[in-house]
């Protein structure tokens, strides 16, 4: 493989900090007070599920998220934290990769009528996959430094 600049696995550690970047941004701009005082994300969410036209979110979102809307307003707030991090610094990198397209995929299909969201959710999802499928983690990470994975 010839690249410009840094080598391939190199520019696989910058693919891997960026999503992680991206997450703690998504992380850093959410109003936690709203998220956990007034529940206002999973409200949001709530509003979405309501009215998706596939039965299975409906009913997936009253089972899973609206018996316990304060711990799952938590979870996702944090996830994306642990995720941002991990992705950053390269420490449980698959996992985090995993956890990332995962919670991307659920996003993806929640707001599947929400164009605006897709394009940066349907991204996301793509850089996991590749770091993942590439294991970025060989290169600038904690992991590689302790010799994991």
């Amino acid at each position: 493989m010839h690249t410009i600049w840094l080598s391939g696995g190199d520019w696989l550690a910058v693919l891997r900090i960026g999503l992680g970047l991206w997450w703690l941004e998504s992380w850093r701009h959410k109003d936690k007070k709203a998220w956990f005082e007034r529940g206002t994300g999973i409200a949001w969410a709530a509003d979405i599920a309501g009215k998706h036209r596939w039965a299975l979110v409906r009913s997936g979102f009253t089972a899973a998220v609206a018996p316990r809307p304060k711990m799952i307003a938590y979870v996702v707030v944090y996830a994306e934290l642990a995720l941002g991090l991990g992705l950053t610094f390269g420490l449980l990198t698959p996992i985090a990769l995993v956890g990332g397209l995962a919670l991307n995929l659920i996003y993806l299909v929640l707001m599947i009528h929400d164009w605006a969201e897709q394009g940066q959710n349907s991204m996301m999802a793509l850089v996991s996959m590749v770091g993942l499928f590439a294991m970025c983690w060989q290169h600038w990470s904690l992991d590689a430094a302790f010799g994991l994975f």
